[in-house]
């Protein structure tokens, strides 16, 4: 199937070839019968693109501090392969799609297949939605009008924030699509509207409408014709819905307001206020969030969660729903929106109107439905895999992914047949395409079944990670996944039996290998030669600048991220685990307390090993990015090792070494991945025994069991045989 997708490092806008995306769990697979250009936004993500480095910049100053803050914590170097890679993924565009419902995901039973839905989904053949971003397309719309759907519940958002009542004068600045949409609302509210812009063609429409203007291509001044219109006590409220770099919108609604007088921004102008203009009159001021609650609400959004109608009359989903019905009664006319149609073949020269004509409005692109729904892409002739050779399928297309694995898979010999992500073709396009990978895929059946792949990639969400373990082992394919192994004792359990029944010796079993990739960092492997024939336990401590995750992220949920201290802390105790070379056997941890929302990722953990070693990880969230992410220190026999953020090593008491440097952050990631692969190809011993890898995991569960109940865990006490495997 194609999609369009807008590169923002070069500003090209490509039709690419993209699998067809799986239909999970709470979803919604669709046919695109016609989508909307959403003029305004897109227009700003193509103009964004085609400008330079400098332009893009003082576009986004507050990307630019991050960079700064990237820049200090990990070096230059690292910062701008970051950026560049950030930059060079194609970003899909569009949000304004109606089609036809091809198939529907498990819990969907409000949607049939064959229904005809509007939903947010990009300019693509086919889309992948949840089914709380979607809604039935009523008898009477056409799939033309619906396109309109989700613009217009942006548009009535605006709306339903700003309380207009019967009678009452309203303010529209800017009259694209959304403040078009916006008037007719107003209207349909009883309100009097004043629609103010700079096209006369726009203006002439909103008088259609039933809205008077103000020209301001005529040098006509809003805040004078706004007293006038209102007989001088100033209009009720003001619905921004333009686009503008400076503030002087925000001013000139703030001046044309009554005292008490409400501005409800939908638009993106310059938030520069003028506190005179609002003290003086206590003007209410709020910002719009897209189509309603339940944005950026990942319950909502991802896992279709809905709110009780009784508490939130009008979410996202129940906006579309209105919005439908208002084309349908004939309140909201659309057709007259409409300037362009055009065949989605020709999708470049959408882009071109609108970037060459600024009285392009609605231009709707029509699909002709011949639809070839592969789930898998060819980018390249197959090659056959040499005997012995390693056949590479990398699950999952994140950034993990995009940024150290993909990279690190195609500096080795290993063949890179399949990338696969079941949610997001476009992504694994990207991936394979870039490092010239074989094929795009969306279907993990297929890719398991193929003799050709002998070795498995998983970078996906982590509460996936054990059932894809599961299904690779059990498919003979030897495994590397990235951390954490699985997120509960249950899926631990089920690896582990999978495992233990795998063919023997282990000359003939697969590989299992968790990304634990600090052990294979030069500056650890230093410090083992380093520590080499000591004769006493270790004193280790290992301090954690983990930066703060939004609290509504799937990092933290414990279903579907576990937490970070399973999800990323394990990497700690594999390094102390590595370092003395023996398990642990009893953790002590504590965790902040007080009012936070997260706590877990504000602890400190006690270990002690099997030989007598101590060990203390501090995984800290609330610190600042200015100081180093990882420092650790070792402390043994009168001496003392210190890893400054994987960039240098001191020692102190060390007869004839005092430091070692390396020019970059070296973490051991493409070591790790080089080591795996020729262990493949080559057999010998796995690069990290089983034992540990179930001791780590086993331990990162106690950690956060001890924080919680308040108590030390002894692992062979509290897991029995798994403890000791």
């Amino acid at each position: 199937m194609k999609q369009i997708q807008h590169n923002i490092k070069s500003g090209q806008i490509e039709l690419v070839d993209v699998p067809r995306p799986y239909c999970s769990p709470g979803h919604v697979l669709i046919a695109t019968h016609t989508s909307l250009i959403s003029v305004g936004t897109e227009r700003m993500l193509v103009d964004f693109g085609k400008a330079g480095w400098i332009s893009k910049a003082r576009q986004q100053p507050e990307k630019v501090k991050q960079v700064l803050d990237k820049v200090r914590a990990d070096g230059l170097l690292p910062t701008i392969d970051t950026v560049l890679n950030k930059l060079d993924e194609p970003l899909p565009l569009g949000y304004c799609n109606a089609g036809v419902v091809l198939e529907i995901g498990i819990g969907v039973s409000e949607i049939q297949i064959g229904d005809r839905v509007a939903s947010n989904g990009p300019h693509s053949e086919v889309v992948c939605v949840p089914r709380n971003l979607c809604s039935k397309i009523p008898e009477g719309v056409t799939n033309e009008e619906a396109a309109f759907t989700v613009l217009g519940s942006i548009a009535l958002q605006g709306v339903r924030l700003a309380h207009p009542s019967l009678g009452e004068r309203f303010i529209v600045f800017g009259l694209g699509l959304v403040g078009l949409l916006t008037v007719q609302f107003l209207r349909a509210s009883g309100c009097h509207v004043l629609a103010v812009d700079i096209s006369k063609s726009r203006l002439r429409m909103a008088e259609a409408f039933g809205a008077e203007t103000v020209d301001l291509g005529l040098g006509m001044d809003p805040i004078a014709a706004a007293l006038t219109w209102s007989f001088g006590k100033g209009v009720d409220g003001v619905i921004i819905t333009a686009s503008a770099k400076g503030d002087d919108i925000i001013h000139q609604s703030a001046q044309s307001c009554r005292k008490r007088g409400r501005i409800i921004l939908v638009g993106v102008v310059n938030l520069n206020l003028r506190r005179s203009d609002f003290y003086e009159k206590e003007i209410t001021f709020q910002v719009s969030c897209s189509y309603g609650p339940g944005r950026y609400d990942l319950k909502y959004e991802q896992c279709g969660l809905d709110y009780p109608f009784g508490f939130v009359r009008w979410t996202e989903q129940r906006n579309f729903e209105a919005v439908l019905e208002a084309m349908r009664i004939g309140q909201l006319q659309v057709k007259e929106l409409i300037t362009n149609h055009i065949p989605f073949e020709e999708s470049s020269c959408a882009y071109e109107k609108i970037l060459s004509n600024s009285d392009t409005l609605g231009v709707i692109l029509e699909y002709q439905n011949q639809l070839d729904l592969k789930p898998i892409i060819n980018f390249k002739s197959s090659e056959s895999r040499p005997a012995g050779g390693c056949g590479i399928a990398l699950i999952g297309a994140g950034n993990f992914s995009k940024m150290i694995l993909a990279p690190a898979l195609a500096k080795t010999s290993a063949r890179l047949k399949y990338v696969s992500v079941r949610s997001n073709g476009s992504s694994a396009t990207y991936i394979a395409r870039k490092y010239r990978f074989e094929k795009a895929s969306t279907d993990l059946d297929t890719i398991l079944a193929d003799e050709e792949v002998n070795t498995v990639f998983i970078a996906t969400n982590h509460n996936s990670h054990a059932k894809i373990v599961v299904a690779a082992l059990n498919a003979g394919k030897h495994v590397f996944v990235e951390k954490p192994l699985c997120l509960n004792l249950e899926e631990l359990n089920e690896i582990i039996s999978v495992y233990s029944s795998l063919p023997t010796p282990h000359s003939l079993r697969p590989l299992l290998m968790v990304g634990f990739n600090r052990r294979f960092s030069p500056h650890v492997q230093k410090m083992m030669s380093l520590l080499a024939g000591r004769s006493e336990p270790l004193a280790m401590s290992m301090m954690i600048n983990a930066g703060i995750i939004p609290s509504d992220s799937w990092v933290h949920d414990p279903e579907k991220g576990g937490g970070r201290i399973i999800g990323e802390a394990c990497h700690f105790i594999d390094l102390m685990v590595y370092i003395t070379g023996f398990k642990v056997v009893s953790v002590s941890a504590l965790q902040m307390g007080g009012r936070m929302p997260i706590r877990q990722d504000k602890m400190s953990i006690q270990l002690s090993f099997e030989d007598g070693s101590i060990g203390t990880v501090n995984y800290f969230s609330n610190g600042n990015k200015a100081y180093p992410k990882e420092t650790f220190e070792v402390y043994s026999d009168g001496r003392i090792l210190k890893l400054d953020n994987f960039r240098r090593v001191g020692g102190y008491g060390f007869q004839g070494f005092r430091n070692f440097k390396t020019w970059q952050m070296n973490k051991g990631h493409r070591t790790e991945v080089a080591d795996f692969i020729a262990l493949v190809e080559k057999g010998g011993k796995p690069l990290i025994p089983f034992s540990d890898i179930v001791n780590v995991t086993l331990t990162s569960f106690a950690a956060v069991t001890s924080a919680r109940e308040g108590r030390r865990v002894f692992l062979e006490k509290e897991y029995g045989e798994l403890s000791i495997q």
